[in-house]
């Protein structure tokens, strides 16, 4: 039951509402999908501008990769703006802390009344959106500054498997693609994430994946999720791609034996491959110390500019800026049932669409400006 308004409460009341609920905090002004945001329709940034080019940046004269090869998909407006203030400025932490103060207390608040649902992979939407997505949105905007391109290629509703790049140390990449889906997609769709037995066997680290949504990447969870239409998002490179050396950023390791490509197949779910640029840049590593990281069970680890040599502040990660785009679904319902059993039909469509996210990394790379700053 709610207090008696004092004088002054109804603003605050207004400011924890803004925070608590989502459909209001998309339509408050300064929102990437508010009405008069300067990145809708008409905008000069918005693609189909003549002055931009298809990832609705500036256009730029640059030679083709393959000659042959169509690497451009269809118009996609950058829906995320580019921010030109690093998190960590006075401001930034300011409005980080109010941020998650007033979502803290909503969560709370409604926490006690039970009013909140859990599935069977144990993900918790009401801890997603209340305490989860806000801490990663002071990062997503503030200090990575992301741009999002290809939205229109996710579907509307029903399955779809993400396919995307791996890099940087620590897997920022899959937190960061699950708010860059729930912000920008007109449905505000969650995706369920993929994610190495590793991180669920880490203390702390698991319950909170389970309650973001992430599940074990093997095929059982993701057959079910994917015949329950959701969007579900794998990293094949897995280990290989985020504890690679910075002198191979952006060249795509080996997508293991193309488990992804027989479940989209079993469960006829289209494919969309993603690419990512800025996660490479924000734990360049220069060096794998292999005998420590034998002897503590991790897979690397890592020696950056920073990390170990600054402590515990060798782990903040570089601020690069990100643009994340969402590539063409490759439609996988016209194989027949036998497809995802035949290993020339596997390893053909894995090496298709590895080669989809590679060749569109290196067209984002050749439009890249200022790798940390602009």
């Amino acid at each position: 039951m709610a207090a008696a308004e004092k004088p002054g409460d109804g603003r605050t009341a207004k400011v924890i509402a803004l925070y608590t609920d989502p459909d209001l905090r998309r339509r408050a002004p300064g929102h990437p999908s508010a009405p008069g945001h300067p990145n809708t329709a008409g905008h000069p940034n918005t693609d189909g501008h003549p002055n931009t080019d298809g990832f609705g940046r500036p256009a730029a004269e640059v030679t083709p990769i393959h000659e042959g090869i169509d690497l451009h998909d269809e118009p996609s407006p950058p829906v995320t703006p580019v921010r030109h203030s690093p998190l960590f400025s006075l401001g930034g932490i300011r409005g980080a802390i109010a941020d998650s103060l007033i979502a803290t207390s909503g969560f709370i608040r409604e926490r006690m009344t039970g009013d909140y649902a859990v599935d069977d992979f144990g993900f918790d939407p009401h801890f997603t959106e209340a305490v989860w997505f806000p801490a990663v949105r002071q990062l997503y905007e503030k200090w990575f500054r992301v741009e999002v391109t290809g939205v229109e290629n996710l579907p509307a509703t029903g399955a779809g498997l993400l396919v995307a790049n791996h890099a940087g140390s620590i897997p920022v990449d899959a937190i960061i693609t699950s708010l860059a889906v729930r912000d920008q997609h007109p449905n505000e769709r969650y995706l369920r994430i993929l994610a190495a037995d590793m991180a669920f066997e880490t203390p702390i680290v698991g319950d909170v994946a389970r309650r973001v949504g992430a599940t074990l990447a093997c095929t059982d969870d993701a057959d079910a999720l994917l015949r329950r239409g959701e969007l579900t998002a794998v990293w094949p490179e897995g280990f290989k791609g985020i504890g690679k050396p910075y002198k191979d950023r952006y060249k795509l390791q080996r997508f293991g034996r193309g488990g992804f490509v027989t479940t989209a197949l079993r469960t006829g779910a289209p494919i969309i491959p993603v690419s990512i640029v800025g996660s490479e840049e924000i734990y360049p590593m220069i060096a794998d110390l292999k005998p420590l990281a034998r002897a503590l069970g991790l897979p690397y680890f890592p020696i950056t500019p920073l990390f170990p040599w600054l402590g515990p502040l060798g782990v903040i990660p570089l601020p690069s800026k990100w643009h994340i785009h969402f590539g063409k679904p490759i439609h996988t319902e016209g194989y027949d049932e036998a497809a995802a059993d035949d290993p020339m039909v596997v390893f053909d469509l894995t090496d298709h669409v590895r080669e989809e996210i590679q060749q569109t990394l290196f067209r984002m790379l050749s439009r890249r400006g200022s790798v940390y700053f602009g």
